[in-house]
């Protein structure tokens, strides 16, 4: 299977030779750690298998964020963290999208316009379902940055889990209406006035786009009709993955690399071809700077309300309003079978590997 790797190996000298003065630092990071990425250069583990005593190799994996080999395992850590954070309620999910005319500002200013994004976003949700015309109380708000398009084009945008209902003053919880959260019309403009608001106040020298100021900004709110499950997993892709998979990547050849890609609300595998340089331009804008968190937790979610959480969860159990917690269903299943403790043998597909030795940095195996 072709790899992002692949393509840096092939055309990257020339996109180095050419953009290497301009690249940010994330960027040069990303492009060196994906060459490495389960290579000699990163050290590894011999392993031996305990039927055949055939020796495998397992070079180390980078670890870097943007590495489309890295995180499967992460992604299922971070789905099983939220599970205990959940509340036994229906769900809503929100999407929040800047305009075209803020895009470029955003890519020269990411660091703070980033956060200010996400800020933004889970700030209208709250305040406007504070009101008791809606919601009437505190509510939860998960937000994970989105920057691209499913043909890599930038296209900054929040995605956002948001529990049906919230807390009162009095720790009472408040169902949300069937169906209905708060007006979107209404959530889109205070998303825009806060927004604005925030870049004059951090960013008090920054020219904010004139063709922008007076258009309506792009949300979208729907139940998650789904289910939790669902909708967590689906938030789950976005936190670990990155703009491409491997597995997208068609062909690399004559300069240019072909790739799959679907349009949004239709299931066909469609393919595009873009120059080498072109390709690259557009996996890397999608690197985050350093310090840039993915992913942020607003209202009953924010780490200084763990306490009220609690209560709203003890509460929720006690009322039996709902279906019950992960928790519950999985203590309440029969255990599964367990596996076995090493990885089974890629040779002889009946023995297991058992961990004899390292390979040191930059050692390569033997033949």
């Amino acid at each position: 299977m072709l790899e992002m790797a692949d393509v840096f190996r092939r055309y990257g000298g020339t996109y180095l030779e050419m953009f290497g003065d301009t690249m940010l630092p994330s960027h040069r990071r990303a492009f060196q750690d994906i060459l490495s990425c389960r290579t000699p250069v990163r050290g590894g583990h011999i392993f031996s298998c305990s039927r055949c005593g055939q020796q495998v190799y397992a070079y180390h994996s980078c670890r870097n964020r943007s590495c489309p080999k890295c995180h499967s395992r992460d992604t299922e850590t971070w789905l099983q963290a939220r599970h205990a954070e959940l509340l036994p309620v229906p769900y809503f999910h929100v999407v929040f999208t800047l305009p075209m005319e803020w895009r470029r500002v955003v890519r020269q200013h990411q660091k703070s316009l980033y956060s200010i994004l996400m800020k933004a976003a889970a700030g209208a949700l709250i305040k406007l379902a504070a009101d008791p015309h809606y919601v009437g109380g505190l509510i939860g708000v998960m937000t994970i940055l989105h920057t691209w398009t499913r043909t890599l084009e930038y296209h900054p945008h929040v995605h956002c889990l948001v529990p049906a209902g919230g807390v009162s003053d009095d720790r009472r919880w408040l169902s949300a209406r069937k169906n209905y959260l708060v007006p979107v019309k209404a959530l889109s403009r205070l998303f825009r006035g806060l927004f604005k608001e925030l870049v004059a106040r951090q960013l008090p020298e920054l020219q904010m786009p004139e063709s922008a100021r007076g258009q309506d900004w792009v949300v979208y709110c729907k139940p998650s009709v789904q289910g939790v499950e669902a909708v967590l997993k689906y938030l789950g892709r976005y936190v670990h993955r990155i703009a491409i998979t491997n597995s997208r990547i068609v062909s690399i050849d004559d300069g240019n690399v072909t790739f799959r890609y679907q349009r949004c609300g239709d299931s066909t595998w469609r393919t595009m071809t873009l120059a080498a340089n072109e390709f690259i331009r557009r996996f890397l804008q999608h690197v985050l700077p350093r310090g840039v968190h993915k992913v942020r937790y607003y209202g009953l979610w924010a780490p200084a309300n763990r306490r009220l959480l609690r209560q709203v969860q003890l509460l929720l159990a006690d009322e039996g309003s709902a279906e019950p917690s992960h928790e519950a269903r999985r203590h309440n299943e029969s255990t599964p079978t367990p596996k076995p403790h090493g990885q089974v043998c890629p040779h002889c597909g009946e023995g297991v590997l058992i961990c004899i030795g390292r390979l040191p940095a930059n050692g390569r195996a033997p033949p």
